[in-house]
């Protein structure tokens, strides 16, 4: 079992940058997929970014591509997104998630963190 825990949302201009940190307990963390997801008011949750286990080549959404950064410490057990440039549209409930090596989904979910971009 993997527990997750967000932190880092708040309130923030447009333009303006946060960091949000997921820390997880429990498992291997270093040889999970980790991602971050969010749902906006009304809205279906979506896929953000996310990392391997070996770091390489990170993939994001085409909506945050060059605005967002996904990094993990593995040392530290979590996992970050960089957000820069935020705009209104990425207000959000943001999540982090675990898709551990033997699954194609992800299967441990965080509580989400609020994140609001005032224009």
């Amino acid at each position: 079992q993997v527990q997750l825990v967000e932190s880092g949302g708040g309130l923030v201009q447009a333009g303006g940058s946060l960091r949000l940190s997921c820390a997880a307990s429990g498992g291997p963390f270093s040889m999970y997929t980790l991602g971050w997801f969010r749902r906006a008011p009304g809205k279906e949750r979506e896929f953000v970014a996310a990392i391997s286990e070996t770091r390489i080549s990170p993939y994001y959404a085409d909506s945050v591509k060059g605005r967002f950064t996904i990094s993990r410490d593995n040392a530290k057990k979590t996992v970050y997104l960089q957000m820069n440039s935020l705009k209104p549209e990425d207000t959000a409930v943001y999540y982090c998630a675990v898709r551990p090596a033997s699954s194609y989904e992800y299967v441990y979910w965080g509580q989400g963190t609020q994140v609001t971009v005032s224009s």
